[in-house]
């Protein structure tokens, strides 16, 4: 078993790490500045897609960046800058903007994009730690992502730098979405994995109506009836002394009957009710509601709890809203 000191000490490192690159994103909260809001104008002004590019870790928090604002609705791509220098700059158009992410802005291959870059015309968001690196001389907009200090303890691996450069790259994709005037359907819609995932474990209580519920008492007429179908939505559901569901009209069986007599309001209303009629439990999720309503032509189902007692009623219209059918 590890010592007790040993594990003060390990927690210690951590601690360290994790005070050191907060210390770092306070500083960089501190500079934002005008800088920022034009990179952001940048990319919502922009008719094409954002390049995103960098190299080793800083390449690694750019395909997070790209998803990011591609998620958000903005296209974006990223390109390895080793790779654009062998064929894969057909991917870039005049109308983008680039992010270009190094800590020292001195890559070789990061150069020859940036030469590109500009021959084409694309503007150009440098997130750097050096503001006098050959990729922010050439940018329209620099970033400031420097760091004091790495959080290794040989001030070596890129640790502080890439949580800076992280969280520049969270800071614009949200800035730029609020912008745009992106919202939760949009992001619905760009995610319709997780929005059906959502849709599909809705339970009925969720959906359901609860207040003024449409019920009928033993002894009530046919006139209270057609009202109450009438005042809700097309259902009434009769309930007997225990609060326990005997019967159920609609609309459609009040159709029905009205085809077959002359007088509806002399018929009596007990024999109009569907006796054993579909329900629906609150525990049961919406989705396999929606599929029963379906298949048996309903538009409206009494909701029962474990005892069997009428808590509430859930409509197709509802369902129909909250996107489960």
């Amino acid at each position: 078993m590890t010592a007790k000191k040993d594990v003060s000490r390990i927690v210690e490192r951590g601690r360290r790490v994790i005070s050191l690159e907060r210390d770092a994103l306070g500083v960089t909260l501190e500079r934002l500045d005008d800088s920022f809001a034009r990179a952001v104008e940048l990319m919502r002004d922009a008719s094409g897609r954002v390049i995103v590019a960098g190299i080793g870790k800083s390449g690694l928090i750019g395909r997070k960046i790209a998803a990011t604002l591609t998620s958000t609705g903005t296209p974006a791509t990223f390109l390895h800058p080793a790779d654009s220098v062998h064929g894969d700059l057909g991917i870039v158009g005049a109308a983008d903007v680039a992010i270009l992410i190094s800590k020292s802005g001195e890559w070789h291959e990061l150069v020859a994009l940036i030469e590109y870059l500009k021959r084409v015309g694309v503007r150009i968001i440098a997130l750097t730690g050096e503001r006098d690196s050959p990729m922010a001389r050439y940018a329209d907009v620099i970033l400031d992502a420097s760091v004091e200090v790495e959080a290794c303890p040989h001030n070596l691996a890129p640790t502080t730098s890439t949580t800076v450069a992280l969280a520049l790259g969270d800071a614009l994709a949200v800035a730029l979405l609020e912008e745009k005037g992106f919202k939760r359907e949009d992001f619905d819609r760009l995610h319709p994995g997780g929005a059906l995932g959502r849709r599909a474990l809705k339970h009925v209580d969720e959906v359901m109506d609860r207040e003024r519920l449409p019920v009928l008492r033993q002894g009530d007429t046919m006139r209270q009836a057609i009202v109450l179908l009438a005042e809700r939505r097309g259902i009434a559901i009769m309930l007997d002394r225990e609060g326990k569901v005997s019967g159920l009209m609609t609309a459609g069986d009040l159709t029905r009957r009205m085809e077959e007599v002359e007088d509806i309001l002399t018929v009596p209303l007990e024999s109009v009710l569907n006796r054993t009629p579909k329900v629906a439990r609150t525990d049961e999720l919406a989705s396999a509601v929606v599929y029963r309503m379906e298949k048996h032509g309903i538009m409206a189902m009494p909701v029962l709890d474990a005892e069997d007692r009428l808590v509430g009623v859930v409509h197709l219209h509802d369902l129909l809203r909250a996107r489960l059918a």
